[in-house]
């Protein structure tokens, strides 16, 4: 399936984005679970441009040094917001099971602020498509990049009826617009 090649970052019109949907959070995910004490409680939002925003924040228990978010917390924000953008093509039931991360960082990333990664597909083919995304710190800088390989597969095939009856759920509100 091709998609719509991603529009480069950085140019003052990528900075806005307008929502059309949010995606599903479970309850003890650790990048998603909202009843997860330790996790980031992610929320994610489809935009217009059939890429995904994930806003979230992360705290001090998410450090490695001082005032530092670990590195693997980044890479665990990327994975999942890359993973997940192949939904925008087609449903809240189709994810994509890692095979390859690669993350370049490029700058601390803080604990304590609202933070926002976005992921995109660039290649779609068959069982298997790739994507990229970035973390953004408040100030619009990107802070890490990352490059993936992904496995389709739903839903149904990962985990049970009773984990998307129960713990799959559409959160309250969507934001019209969200700035990176």
């Amino acid at each position: 399936m091709k998609h719509p090649t991603p529009q480069p970052f950085g140019s003052e019109d990528t900075m806005k984005h307008t929502t059309r949907a949010a995606q599903k959070n479970s309850r003890e995910c650790m990048v998603c679970g909202i009843e997860n004490d330790f996790g980031l409680k992610a929320s994610f939002y489809q935009t217009e441009n059939n890429e995904l925003i994930a806003c979230f924040t992360p705290q001090k228990f998410h450090q490695s040094y001082p005032n530092i978010t670990h590195g693997g917390i980044t890479a665990a924000i990327l994975d999942e917001t890359i993973g997940r953008a192949i939904m925008v093509f087609y449903d809240g039931n189709t994810f994509g099971v890692t095979l390859e991360l690669n993350v370049k960082y490029k700058k601390p990333v803080p604990y304590g602020v609202e933070l926002k990664a976005i992921g995109r597909i660039s290649s779609d083919n068959g069982r298997i498509f790739e994507g990229t995304g970035e973390l953004y710190l408040p100030d619009g800088t990107v802070a890490a990049e990352a490059q993936g390989k992904f496995m389709k597969r739903q839903i149904d095939q990962i985990t049970t009826d009773d984990f998307t009856t129960n713990d799959w759920f559409v959160p309250a509100g969507v934001p019209d617009e969200i700035t990176l």
